[in-house]
């Protein structure tokens, strides 16, 4: 069975937490609907991502696997890059999403919490996104690491169109 904990509106369970032990953020947007939430996993780090729009759901995406790192709180936007994808699907696409932040992340020192997805477009062959991203260089006085993401992975990975909103279930190794 799964188990999802979550935390009410305004609080902070960032700082150390232990995924596979399932001490579970849950983040609440400003208007009281979750922007995403942590599962409990054995292993690794588990999120689903909402958001009223495809773009959302995935800008909601990377700040739940940034969240897993740093507390994205304290993370200025000093920063910007550009970031375009093609994939064949919205599962890959997802993936292909969250492993470009990752590598950007991990060549450029630099940590990530503002995601501005343009409208994604169904082209013949798949997918594209575009967005633009904003964070800051890595600072180990201002940001403390709680857990480093290795990879973003396929299992049990969901991107469902639900009557009220989109839901991207994702897994990262951690």
């Amino acid at each position: 069975m799964e188990k999802v904990v979550k935390t009410p509106v305004g609080s902070k369970v960032f700082g150390k937490f232990n995924v596979a032990q399932a001490s579970i953020l849950y983040h609440m947007s400003y208007h009281g609907t979750e922007k995403f939430e942590f599962l409990e996993h054995t292993a690794d780090a588990q999120f689903r991502a909402y958001g009223n729009t495809l773009e959302e759901a995935f800008e909601n995406a990377a700040l739940a696997m940034f969240n897993v790192m740093v507390d994205t709180d304290n993370v200025s936007n000093n920063i910007s890059e550009s970031i375009n994808i093609e994939s064949p699907d919205l599962d890959i696409l997802l993936v292909d999403w969250l492993s470009e932040l990752l590598y950007l992340s991990d060549v450029n020192q630099s940590v990530y919490s503002t995601f501005n997805v343009d409208p994604i477009k169904e082209k013949d062959d798949g997918y594209f996104l575009s967005a633009q991203i904003y964070g800051e260089t890595l600072n180990l006085d201002k940001h403390e690491i709680d857990t480093e993401v290795k990879a973003v992975t396929y299992n049990q990975l969901e991107v469902k169109n639900l009557p009220d909103g989109w839901m991207l279930q994702v897994v990262v190794d951690i």
